[in-house]
């Protein structure tokens, strides 16, 4: 949740100043608090933490925690891109507010509509949980280039299990997974139930059953995940998923060339990243390669096209008009498809 206090108080709720943590806390013990010990922390009123009890101008009482929570996230997905970056900074802020709302006489958090899972065991747990109460559906993206093994083994009895209730599933990845064996191995186990596709990039690992449930990782080594119902949310995950869908290239069909002779499709999309000052480590990330394979494609293309420098090399991705995204190049009827559902 984006917002500043006064010159004094200059933050968000994500990270309360000292006077505004001690206030809204008493807040919440005692269910509200006389103005006037607010009026050191204006920052809380305008953050809405804090707002005026309509029997009693003369107290304020607290935002919920878990609305505070839902707000917070809310703004970290007003753009998804950026949101992966800003997650696991978010996750130490939604713990606390989740603390203070235990003080609170509320609904139990099982049914609450975010919920932090802290460790691998309650991610599986709670996975597992999803998976049994699913019957229509589920739409993942699997960012990280070249699937291994034993991650499409960790999940494979959950995938198996759906199948055979007859579940659809549709999975997103990077275009570097076609050349994983372990992926095609994964699709031909699983049939017709999986239909796969791919992108130069996608977001962060996501999961949603039934379009009532979503599983997103809260920090950077996925051993905390958030586990989300909120409605508003989930429907903006189904949107953002179903845009890249789109966009993305059946694993059946060939992804195409870029039309410039000796560039391939991800030299061009290197080329494009290169032209908005990425630096390779970052590159590598986003497209799912090592980065000694992507200091390989830039000294190829670096020879391809002429380039002495990286700054020559610059000019030279703009004189090739290389200095744009990739664009979708395949346009996917939906006939019928779970798209179209």
């Amino acid at each position: 949740m984006a917002g500043h206090g006064t010159d004094g108080h200059p933050h968000g709720a994500d990270r309360l100043c000292e006077a505004g943590d001690r206030v809204y806390s008493r807040a919440v013990r005692r269910g509200r608090v006389p103005r006037r010990d607010a009026e050191p922390v204006p920052c809380l009123l305008e953050l809405a933490l804090l707002h005026p009890d309509p029997d009693d101008m003369d107290f304020l009482v607290p935002t919920a925690p878990q609305e505070v929570m839902t707000r917070l996230l809310r703004g970290v997905y007003d753009e998804v891109s950026a949101s992966q970056r800003r997650v696991g900074a978010a996750v130490a802020a939604v713990e606390w507010y989740a603390g203070l709302g235990r003080q609170l006489s509320v609904a139990p958090a099982e049914g609450a509509a975010i919920r932090v899972l802290d460790g691998l065991s309650r991610i599986q747990a709670a996975m597992d949980e999803a998976t049994q109460a699913c019957t229509t559906e589920v739409l993942t993206v699997q960012p990280g280039g070249i699937r291994r093994e034993d991650e499409l083994t960790e999940g494979l009895h959950r995938a198996l299990a759906l199948r055979g209730r007859g579940v659809r599933m549709r999975d997103l990845y990077n275009h570097v997974a076609r050349h994983g064996q372990g992926l095609l191995t994964y699709l031909e186990l699983m049939g017709d139930a999986v239909e796969a596709r791919t992108l130069d990039e996608v977001i962060d690992r996501l999961i949603l059953f039934d379009r009532t449930v979503a599983f997103i990782p809260a920090n950077a080594d996925r051993t905390m995940a958030l586990e989300l119902r909120h409605p508003a949310l989930i429907s903006y995950l189904v949107t953002v998923f179903e845009r890249l869908w789109r966009q993305a290239i059946p694993l059946s069909a060939p992804i195409p060339d870029s039309g410039i002779e000796g560039i391939s499709h991800r030299e061009q999309s290197i080329a494009a990243l290169l032209a908005e000052g990425h630096q390779d480590a970052v590159i590598a990330e986003r497209l799912g390669i090592s980065v000694r394979t992507c200091r390989a494609h830039i000294a190829r293309l670096s020879e391809t096209l002429g380039a002495a420098s990286r700054t020559q090399l610059g000019v030279r991705i703009a004189q090739a008009g290389l200095d744009v995204p990739t664009p979708s190049r395949i346009r996917i009827p939906d006939q019928g498809s779970p798209t179209a559902r």
